[in-house]
């Protein structure tokens, strides 16, 4: 999600990607009004933490097969004007949550607002990615995802200032003009982007397996997903787990307006420190890190001593975030991102899937503090699975 932007850099960047990160801003900023209210929107209709980590599993399973219902699109037709789409549709969805009360009206709304995201995410990394010069794919990944947490710190402090003056409901309408804002921007850019593959692989089953032939996909892969893996405690669990302990609403915002400080202040340098260096290392210290601190988490008393651990763990997740998805294309062929991208992101539905619905499974049984046990074992098996990854170096 976050990046501190040195101000020798600014002139190396070319004015596409200078537009690209402001719709980045945009479209992250609606992202994060969202990210701080969904579960607890979801818990008013089921009223469980269990059932609300289930319920966000399930659109995680649908995000998953639309990732490879979308790649014969991707392949043929113009980014752009599909990355439009889907924020018009994204905002329409915004505005509709407004006026729901029936649970079946809800599902069927998140059911359509997580294929719109799926194709929103599909369109805007292909695009980051072809309108990189070569050697500078890690420093715009870390470029677009600065300006993303830029988003994510201010959209956490507003959802909370709308929430104790407004009501829930509300982020929704403020959510939805952002988002047709962020469509808006991106046609008067004037940015184009008709790059087509020159086949177009229309079999899914095909697509899945093979994506899984190559060691290294596979390898990016299971790196890629754990990402999601821990914004699945961060975002599904911890705004449940501080409104259960007596805190009110509007500490959700402040939490998540602190877990992404430290994405903010490093997430653009170490992306950077990873183009010149190479990954792996990256990639270890920041499992490591994160694993680390939610395992403290256990071992430690009161709310406000965990909330600054879990915020300290996001100096991990900076250095994961921009780079494991730079690597990923780094490693493939010309022209494979458009057939392999797509597969790529289920990794992260997937991982979400997996941490909702394992988390939720072992809060039936164990109480809450035993979650941050879980995350920091499985954080441990990522940095252990990135010494298997290739020393890819952009810049020597």
């Amino acid at each position: 999600m976050g990046h501190h932007l040195v101000n020798k850099s600014i002139p190396e960047v070319s004015g596409s990607m200078a537009k690209i990160s402001v719709v980045s801003l945009i479209i992250s900023l609606s992202a994060a009004l969202i990210s701080t209210i969904w579960a607890l929107y979801i818990d008013s209709f089921v009223g469980d933490v269990a059932k609300v980590g289930y319920l966000t599993a399930f659109l995680a399973f649908v995000s998953f097969f639309s990732y490879f219902f979308f790649i014969p699109l991707i392949q043929r037709a113009d980014k752009g004007k599909l990355f439009v789409y889907s924020l018009i549709l994204m905002g329409g969805v915004y505005f509709l949550f407004y006026y729901v009360k029936s649970f079946y009206f809800f599902l069927a709304l998140a059911v359509v607002f997580t294929i719109s995201l799926v194709l929103r995410v599909m369109t805007f990394g292909i695009i980051v990615k072809d309108f990189s010069k070569k050697g500078e794919l890690s420093r715009n990944e870390g470029l677009k995802y600065t300006f993303a947490n830029i988003a994510f710190v201010i959209g956490p402090l507003t959802a909370a200032y709308i929430l104790a003056n407004f009501g829930m409901k509300h982020v929704f309408v403020v959510a939805g003009v952002i988002t047709l804002i962020g469509a808006l921007f991106f046609l008067e850019s004037g940015m184009k982007d008709r790059k087509k593959a020159k086949k177009v692989n229309r079999d899914m089953i095909d697509n899945f397996f093979s994506f899984f032939r190559s060691k290294e996909r596979v390898v990016a892969y299971v790196l890629g997903g754990g990402v999601y893996f821990w914004w699945a405690l961060i975002y599904l669990f911890i705004p449940l787990y501080i409104v259960r302990e007596g805190l009110s609403e509007s500490y959700v915002g402040y939490f998540l307006f602190a877990v992404a400080v430290p994405l903010i202040i490093f997430e653009y340098w170490f992306a950077k420190i990873a183009g010149r260096r190479g990954f792996k290392k990256m990639f270890f210290f920041g499992y490591f890190i994160a694993g680390v601190l939610a395992i403290a988490c256990f071992f430690v008393s009161g709310i406000y001593a965990i909330l600054g651990l879990l915020v300290l763990g996001s100096v991990g997740l900076a250095m994961l975030e921009p780079t494991v998805e730079a690597y990923f294309f780094d490693i493939l062929n010309k022209g494979e991102e458009y057939r392999y991208y797509g597969p790529f992101n289920t990794s992260l539905d997937l991982n979400a899937f997996a941490g909702r619905v394992l988390g939720s499974t072992l809060l039936l049984f164990l109480p809450f503090k035993f979650i941050f046990l879980f995350f920091g074992a499985i954080m441990i098996f990522f940095a252990l699975v990135s010494l298997g990854v290739r020393g890819v170096v952009e810049k020597r």
